[in-house]
């Protein structure tokens, strides 16, 4: 049985999906012991989403017209049924984080650099899938794709703190 945290189910909910979106944006995140271990399970599910599906992608003929109305056709990709619905899903259970603008960065180069619509979710499909899938291929098994380091106690409240990242 999962548990509680101290908190409501919405307010438990919205703490994972912060920190699962968190974790797959920046790869580690400190937090509490019992936080980290309680969103291991939730973040490798959807880890393991991701990786049953990553692949699935349909190429299909896009039939654009050009300035002087001559119809050019072009191959494209887009994702299967499984991938979208996967997709879908994942999107339900995190948060949408977009690119940050850096301090000094024009804001032309950085419409050009965050031109994905979904970034986080883009990332877990193209980078984070492919490597655990491979990784998966390699030794053999499926999960164990984050690891959790115990700090001590935090200053203050003497809670537990952890480091959990992704292998």
């Amino acid at each position: 049985m999962p548990g509680k945290l101290g908190r409501t189910t919405e307010q438990r909910l919205a703490i994972l999906r912060n920190q699962a979106s968190q974790l797959l944006w920046y790869g580690k995140i400190e937090t509490t012991e019992a936080r980290a271990k309680e969103l291991r399970p939730y973040v490798e599910k959807l880890i393991t989403k991701a990786i049953n599906t990553y692949d699935d992608v349909v190429e299909v003929e896009i039939e654009t017209k050009d300035k002087k109305g001559k119809t050019i056709k072009a191959k494209g990709y887009k994702d299967g049924a499984k991938k979208l619905a996967a997709r879908r899903a994942v999107m339900a259970k995190l948060y949408d984080l977009q690119e940050i603008k850096g301090f000094s960065e024009k804001k032309s180069d950085y419409k050009k650099r965050s031109v994905k619509q979904h970034p986080l979710i883009s990332k877990l499909f193209d980078e984070i899938a492919p490597k655990y899938a491979q990784r998966k291929e390699e030794l053999g098994q499926g999960g164990g794709y984050t690891r959790i380091y115990l700090l001590g106690q935090r200053r203050g409240d003497g809670a537990e703190t952890a480091i959990i990242e992704l292998v």
